[in-house]
């Protein structure tokens, strides 16, 4: 089991708090410490020693501070440690994926336009970071309706088919495992398919088949989800193959749900950096629960591939 801690940024927002409170759940269902961390870009001079009394002290955290008495008196909390770094939160933040099991904090922060969804540092640290990220939006956000879905918590996926996500799938399920939750599968497929226009006199494609179409998605779900599925067999697994854009399913689904998990892009020869892809950063900006960013189990050297 890892021992390695789970990180809470904070800076003394309402969304940071909020997300304080997820990363406490996490880190006692997977019992493990809480990190909590304040990323100060601008530090305080030193103090001078006035009197000659001594060294001077070190300077106060006030976001720290207020996260002590925020969490004084409760019995339920995990081994915690406080930290303040030094540096721009985008910056410092994603460094701590190195020695972090999970990175969670509020999708806007303090300094961040009340009018934005999604800040520099939420983004910066779901693209950088080499653990897991996981994002907490602020209450009320409004998602159009989905399929029906049945009562009890809920863990959501997204599953592409055609590149499966291996790393965003074992850390869906274990987190269901963790939080005795039901594990919502979304493998959606295009459709209707690309228009091909043929010249005049040219054979004519065969029309496709949707339901042929979709059984072939799902077959080849079920064929990834396997050996998740054996790992974790107290799982339930639901599976549903929808046509259309996988954004608006898993925004859509991820009403009421304890998590979204979605992957982030590898890094290939021509496209060297790291990068969140359309519809993950979708997710993060319109998605009702907290969203979980997962970076690729290994992420080997671009001009090796």
């Amino acid at each position: 089991m890892s021992t390695l801690p789970v990180v809470a940024a904070v800076d003394g927002s309402d969304e940071s708090l909020r997300a304080l409170e997820w990363a406490l759940t996490d880190a006692r269902l997977r019992e493990v410490p809480l990190r909590v961390v304040h990323a100060r870009q601008y530090a305080p001079g030193p103090q001078p020693d006035v009197l000659g009394t001594g060294p001077p002290k070190p300077p106060e955290s006030p976001v720290l501070d207020q996260v002590r008495a925020h969490l004084a008196g409760r019995a339920d909390l995990p081994v915690a440690e406080y930290q303040e770094l030094r540096g721009a939160p985008s910056a410092v933040l994603p460094e701590l994926g190195d020695t972090a099991e999970v990175i969670v904090l509020g999708s806007r922060g303090r300094g961040g336009f009340a009018s934005l969804l999604l800040g520099s540092t939420g983004l910066a640290a779901a693209r950088d970071a080499a653990c897991p990220v996981v994002v907490v939006p602020p209450p009320g956000r409004e998602v159009h309706e989905g399929l029906p879905l049945p009562p009890g918590p809920r863990v959501v996926v997204g599953l592409h088919v055609d590149s499966p996500a291996e790393a965003s799938l074992a850390f869906a399920f274990a987190e269901a495992h963790l939080r005795g939750a039901r594990l919502h599968v979304i493998a959606a497929y295009p459709w209707p398919p690309v228009q091909i226009w043929t010249v005049p006199g040219a054979p004519v494609p065969p029309a496709v088949d949707e339901d042929a179409v979709e059984d072939e998605i799902r077959t080849l779900a079920a064929g990834f989800l396997a050996v998740h599925r054996e790992r974790h067999p107290d799982v339930r697994v639901e599976l549903t193959t929808p046509p259309g854009d996988a954004t608006g399913h898993l925004v859509a689904a991820s009403k009421d749900a304890e998590l979204v998990v979605v992957g982030r892009h590898r890094r290939r020869l021509l496209a060297p950096a790291r990068m969140i892809g359309s519809v993950t950063q979708a997710v993060l900006l319109h998605a009702a629960s907290p969203v979980a960013v997962i970076p690729p189990t290994a992420e080997p050297d671009p001009a090796e591939e």
